[in-house]
C-alpha cells in the first residue's frame, strides 16, 4: 500500500486546483481509452519479453487504473478501499480450496467450482437474471477477444465440440465455403471469412492457448523477419518493389533463416 500512496498523491495533485487542466477535465470514459491503449502496449512488451518495457507498461496501466478510481472517489461515488476490499473478498470467496475446506485439485474441478461460485454470487445481488448465456459478453470488446468469450460462454452452457478434430474439420469446411463465396457477393465472402476466424479462435481454445497471444507472436515474428529482409536489401542497394516473385521469396527465406539463427 505504501508504494501506491505516492501515485495517488501525484494523481490528486494533477487533478487539483493548481494542477493540470487536461487531467482535471478527464472522465472515466476518456481515461478508459487511455487505459485500453496502455494495455495493448503492455501486451506487446510481454509478447516480446522486453523486461524494461514490461516494467514501464505495467506502471502505466497501474497509473491509469488508479486515475479512474480517483475520479470516482473524488465524485463521492466510491473509495479506493471499497474497490480493493471487494476484489480481495471475491478472490478469497472464489478459492475455497485455498482459504476453505474444499479439496478440489483438478483443473476441470476448479473451473466448475469457480463458475458455480460466480453463479451463486448473482443470486440476491440485485443483478437482473440473464436471458442468455451470452449476456455477460461486452459488445465493445475487440473482435478476437469477443469471439473467444462468446465461445467460452456457449461452452459453459453445454454447446461444445467433442474433440479438436471436429473443430479442425469445421475450420476446413469454413475455408471451402469462403472459396465458394469469393465468386459471389463480397458481403457473403466477408461473412464466410469471419466464420473462418471464429472457427480458428475455437481451434486455439481447444488446443489450450489464447488466440490473441498466438496472433501477436506471429505478427511479431513476421515483423522481425521483414525488418531483417529490409536491412539486407538496403545493404545490397535493392528495392523490394522491383524484385520478381522468385527474388522476393529467396530474400524472404534468407531472412527467415537469419531470424531463426538469432533465436537459437
Amino acid at each position: 500500500m505504501e508504494t501506491i500512496i505516492p501515485l495517488l498523491e501525484i494523481i490528486r495533485r494533477l487533478r487539483g486546483e493548481n494542477g493540470c487542466a487536461w487531467d482535471r477535465k478527464q472522465t472515466p470514459s476518456t481515461m478508459w481509452r487511455c487505459l485500453a491503449e496502455e494495455l495493448y502496449e503492455l501486451e506487446d512488451a510481454i509478447v516480446k519479453d522486453d523486461e524494461v518495457n514490461i516494467v514501464e507498461e505495467l506502471g502505466d496501466v497501474l497509473f491509469q487504473i488508479l486515475f479512474i478510481m480517483e475520479i470516482y472517489a473524488d465524485a463521492g461515488r466510491f473509495s479506493f478501499d471499497r474497490v480493493v476490499n471487494a476484489v480481495a473478498e471475491k478472490m478469497i470467496r472464489r478459492h475455497p480450496h485455498v482459504y476453505g475446506d474444499s479439496r478440489i485439485t483438478s483443473e476441470d474441478g476448479l473451473n466448475k467450482q469457480w463458475e458455480a461460485i460466480k453463479a451463486g454470487e448473482k443470486v440476491g445481488s440485485g443483478v437482473s437474471e440473464r436471458r442468455s448465456a451470452l449476456d455477460n459478453v461486452p459488445s465493445g470488446m475487440p473482435g478476437l477477444l469477443r469471439a473467444l468469450k462468446v465461445s467460452k460462454s456457449a461452452v459453459k452452457a453445454g454447446f461444445e465440440w467433442e474433440n479438436l478434430g471436429q473443430v479442425l474439420d469445421t475450420a476446413v469446411s469454413e475455408i471451402h465455403e469462403f472459396e465458394a463465396a469469393l465468386s459471389m457477393d463480397q458481403d457473403d465472402a466477408m461473412l464466410e471469412f469471419g466464420d473462418i476466424l471464429f472457427s480458428l479462435v475455437n481451434v486455439a481454445r481447444f488446443a489450450g492457448f489464447h488466440p490473441e497471444t498466438a496472433l501477436c507472436r506471429a505478427t511479431s515474428k513476421f515483423e522481425q523477419r521483414f525488418r531483417i529482409m529490409e536491412t539486407a536489401l538496403e545493404k545490397q542497394g535493392l528495392n523490394l518493389k522491383q524484385l520478381s516473385s522468385e527474388e522476393k521469396e529467396k530474400h524472404w527465406q534468407a531472412a527467415k533463416e537469419m531470424h531463426d539463427q538469432k533465436k537459437a
